[in-house]
């Protein structure tokens, strides 16, 4: 009768099939060969070659020859139906499964545990995050589409089943084998997770496979190395352990996988494996579940199966079945279709032979199980079986869409689980003294380098806890980092004494922020968490992880997730703090804001021409779309000698970017707040221009470069010798002297007097002879002089104090030989004509070099990170990293072409697109873009309307400033016509 019962089983099984497809018609059709398929191969095949169907033996594609003739000797003489490979590479094993498909008279059911994808087994393939990762997060969306690329990588490999999700409940911290591979402890999130990840895959054409029934969630044991125990009542292992596997099941699920766990509640046989077991196997998972999909067996090398022996009635033990392959009858007998990595499959084989010819197994009970393995097989698409394509394989397993997803998985997943007063996101970064520590045994590099992008942060290291919290005394934040490894989710998560300890100290003498790159568990050790102000859950080391972290840390994004488990005392599952982005710049790909990656490398080749081309010895490029840095690269050297490689961190003279960087952002401040009017005039602002030529020019007009203004006044000549040409000793010093301390370089000092002498020679220089749009440097001399003034302080100081601080500009200053080391400041020039001397860490223009390197049209030094980040303040109009700079009106007043219709096409301050043919841009974006450029070789520009900064920062005067090849071959504007044919949304 239980025969029958199995044949009914099998054929209720078909019968869905069917009646699952029925409602399309060509579906349907699809059924009915389905089904001629496998019955015309079953009623073909002998016992053995039925028999070999369900087995599915392991594979390695790194072991040699002789293993390789050892499977395919398998396949051709006991007849396997699968493969389940293990460690190796993807064009290795691709080979290697095409010469096994080929010597299979049937085609071969290809599986792998690929659980966070094929790199679980394989080098150079795809790692998607942990599911511990997954379980933080809330859009379960991103969680099917994780299911869905890994299965389109399987199926790329031609591999059909997938042994995932690990649909375990993790309720056990001390887990020793699932931890990191579950979703979680919580019943329903695991449900949710494990749902959307088999709908994905299975969306793709790879089977899904729900493990490790009925749940290893909650056991201190691994069935690797033994037989775990699970000791819960049938009730709560029904409402809990079995809840996911309820549910998907109802939803399509193609395959589980059978534990070997101990479990007394539901199975009365001491020690008795549950993969064994026909009460869990067929009685539970079968009949009370109505399972009809394909079941397998966990490894069946696995200690929890093949340590297991035989008992007498008398209790001793007698016989082991691992070598006759008893187990592996057992297995189907219990209900299981597939034995999984048999200890000795011929044996295994030669044992169901013999049972078949004694009656104990039965032909209906082998085709329940056979037809349901050709069913899967049909399905995959094994009745139309071809090769796998070795070309550019690594390449699609490897994809630009994968990297996009992992952004966006750990975007959402990493936690915020404390936040006190919130501390974070990291605003007011004028206040801030930030200091990194770390912690933990792997590389945290690259979270220190993506802190550092948005302001100073020190690494803080020492032999001994004194020296450390001797060093930290300097700084009022405290970052620390806790770093383990990322290869697999099985290493070592846990705090050291000696790590802990630290952790304490630090924390009780600072404001600190926690940042754990581990598992979650990590927390539980901790016995006090009173002294940390901020703690994050970033769960994995990898690049990725560091770097959003480091973003979610100063509110580039926005913090979203949720704990999985529950951390020790502290933190019940589902603790997770949540803020929006504060506006700041963060970093990622390009298709994640609609660009197009492959386009926008175009920019490369035009950059390397210039460099290539000597125009210019090296370059930084970087632009931003919708507040996201999606390309920032260097290009080049320091200077033709090739000795330093351009590096992020390395400082340009941006020139006449001057203006919109330091002297227009605080005119604008005075502006809003109503110290001066567009409208007002120079004999208002400056009463020593009562009674000059210049004293009913106003402030819109002058900074519209439309106010009569000569564009430029070479200072520096009249102080230089009529017959040397060189500085004129009445003007100048070779070292600091007493009324000498104008510091144009290090061996050159100008007398002090010479600056008033020169706001002197401007207030009495003639104006042009009519009114027409002229650019002049001269508006920033004055305002320059206008504003130190108002506020008693260099304009060095004001801008610094007002903006780069706060807005974290911590390599953006003027007269950079103070603050930063030689090697990483680019030269400008050799100066053949004024100082005689390369020009290295001082201010090239030399009308800025007379004012001690403080210029209000010159003088300030930057990178593009920095720059972007006050372009993109601008963007946004006036907000930036949780402060408001400027109104939006303000932004707007002074981005406004005032006299268009004077043929000038000039914002205030700003430039703005060309009116004609001939112009600073492109000509391919919109009239409410703005930005300027500088005669070093600089460009920033930001367009609204697109929401794109644009930074180009170069040294084209070195050695010579001479022809002006980058301006002559438009390279500025060209980059800048290839990033707009790359937008694609």
């Amino acid at each position: 009768m239980r025969y029958l019962a199995l044949f009914l089983i099998c054929a209720c099984f078909q019968i869905n099939v069917a009646q699952d497809l029925s409602a399309n018609p060509l579906q349907s059709q699809d059924a009915i060969q389905q089904q001629k398929w496998v019955d015309s191969l079953y009623n073909g095949m002998s016992i053995d070659e039925k028999i070999g169907q369900l087995f599915m033996v392991q594979v390695f594609s790194n072991k040699g020859k002789a293993h390789e003739n050892g499977i395919a000797k398998l396949i051709t003489q006991q007849h396997i139906g699968g493969l389940i490979y293990s460690n190796g590479g993807p064009i290795r094993q691709a080979k290697l499964n095409n010469q096994l498909q080929a010597a299979s008279k049937i085609p071969l059911l290809i599986g792998m545990d690929a659980e966070w994808g094929l790199s679980m087994r394989l080098d150079s393939t795809y790692a998607f995050p942990w599911n511990m990762t997954l379980g933080a997060i809330s859009d379960n969306q991103l969680v099917e589409q994780t299911g869905r690329q890994i299965g389109e990588h399987c199926k790329r490999l031609g591999v059909h089943f997938n042994f995932a999700p690990a649909v375990d409940i993790n309720t056990n911290p001390k887990n020793p084998i699932i931890g990191n591979r579950s979703f979680g402890e919580d019943r329903d999130n695991v449900t949710d997770k494990g749902l959307a990840f088999m709908k994905g895959m299975q969306s793709a054409g790879t089977l899904a496979n729900a493990k490790h029934f009925p749940g290893h969630g909650d056991t201190e044991d691994d069935s690797h190395l033994k037989l775990p125990t699970i000791n819960f009542s049938a009730k709560r292992i029904d409402s809990i352990e079995l809840y996911p596997y309820r549910k998907l099941i109802k939803e399509g699920l193609a395959s589980v996988m059978v534990a070997h766990l101990n479990v007394p509640s539901l199975e009365s046989r001491p020690d008795f494996p549950s993969s064994l077991s026909k009460h869990i196997v067929t009685d539970i998972l079968k009949d009370s579940l109505g399972f009809n999909g394909l079941i397998f067996t966990d490894a069946l090398t696995m200690k929890g199966a093949a340590d297991y022996v035989a008992q007498d009635i008398d209790g001793t033990k007698t016989k082991s079945f691992v070598q006759g392959g008893e187990v592996d009858l057992m297995a189907f007998l219990a209900g299981n279709d597939v034995m999984l990595m048999s200890e000795n499959p011929e044996k295994g084989i030669a044992k169901f032979v013999e049972a078949f010819n004694n009656g104990t197994i039965t032909e209906d009970r082998l085709a329940h199980s056979v037809k349901k393995i050709l069913m899967a097989k049909y399905k995959v698409g094994l009745h139309n079986y071809s090769p796998i394509g070795i070309y550019d394989l690594e390449n699609d397993l490897n994809r630009l869409e994968d990297d996009l997803l992992y952004e966006e998985l750990m975007e959402n997943s990493i936690t915020v689980v404390k936040n006190t007063n919130t501390l974070l996101p990291l605003r007011n970064l004028e206040t801030k003294k930030i200091a990194y520590v770390s912690l933990g045994d792997d590389d945290g590099s690259l979270f220190l380098d993506e802190l550092r992008k948005y302001t100073k942060v020190h690494e803080i290291k020492a032999d001994k806890l004194d020296g450390i919290i001797s060093k930290l005394q300097n700084y009022n934040t405290v970052v620390v980092g806790f770093h383990k490894s990322n290869s697999n989710p099985w290493k070592s998560f846990k705090f050291s004494q000696k790590e802990m300890t630290w952790l304490y100290e630090i924390a009780r003498t600072n404001t600190i922020i926690l940042d754990v790159f581990a598992r979650p568990y990590a927390l539980n050790d901790l016995l006090s968490i009173e002294n940390i102000e901020g703690m994050v859950m970033s769960y994995q080391n990898s690049k990725i992880a560091q770097e959003k972290s480091a973003q979610l840390i100063f509110g580039a994004i926005a913090a979203k997730g949720k704990l999985p488990v529950s951390t020790g005392q502290f933190f019940p599952v589902g603790t997770g703090e949540t803020y929006n982005s504060i506006s700041s710049l963060s970093y990622g790909l390009p298709e994640r804001v609609g660009m197009d990656s492959n386009l926008l490398s175009r920019i490369d080749s035009v950059a390397n021409h210039a460099v290539n081309g000597k125009m210019t010895p090296g370059i930084q490029l970087l632009v931003a779309r919708k507040g996201k840095v999606i390309y920032n690269k260097n290009f080049g050297y320091h200077t033709y000698s090739k000795k330093n490689k351009v590096d992020f961190n390395d400082i340009y003279d941006v020139a006449s970017l001057t203006k919109i960087l330091a002297t227009l952002p605080v005119l604008m401040e005075l502006e809003e707040r109503g110290s001066i009017s567009l409208d007002d005039k120079l004999n208002k602002l400056m009463p020593e221009y009562k009674n000059t030529n210049k004293k009913n020019v106003t402030l819109k007009k002058m900074l519209s470069h439309y106010a009569q203004l000569k564009p430029w006044i070479p200072f520096y000549y009249a102080t230089l010798d009529t017959v040397t040409k060189k500085p004129d000793p009445k003007y100048y010093r070779k070292t600091r002297t007493k009324g000498f301390n104008v510091e144009v370089t290090n061996t050159l000092f100008m007398r002090n007097d010479y600056k008033d002498s020169i706001q002197k020679i401007i207030r009495e220089s003639e104006l042009l002879s009519s009114l027409r749009y002229r650019y002049s440097d001269l508006p920033y001399y004055i305002l320059k002089d206008y504003l130190e003034g108002f506020y008693d302080k260099p304009l060095s100081e004001i801008a610094d104090d007002r903006f780069y601080k706060s807005l974290g500009a911590n390599y953006t200053t003027y007269n950079p030989r103070k603050k930063f080391s030689l090697k990483d400041i680019v030269p400008t020039e050799v100066d053949n004509y004024y100082r005689y001397k390369k020009v290295h860490g001082y201010v090239h223009d030399m009308g800025a070099a007379m004012q001690d390197g403080i210029g209000g049209h010159a003088g300030v030094f930057s990178n593009a990170n920095d720059v972007a980040k006050i372009m993109q303040m601008y963007l946004q109009k006036g907000f930036y990293g949780g402060k408001r700079y400027f109104k939006n009106e303000t932004v707007d007043k002074f981005n406004y072409c005032y006299y268009c219709g004077n043929n000038n096409r000039r914002g205030i301050g700003f430039d703005k697109p060309q009116l004609g043919e001939e112009g600073p841009t492109c000509g391919c974006l919109s009239m409410t873009s703005f930005g300027h450029s500088g005669f070093t070789g600089t460009y920033a520009w930001a367009d609204p309307e697109e929401e794109i900064v644009y930074i180009f920062l170069a040294n084209r005067t070195y050695p010579q400033a001479g022809k002006n090849l980058l301006l002559r071959e438009n390279i500025r504007t060209e980059i800048q016509r290839l990033i707009y044919e790359a937008i694609i949304d």
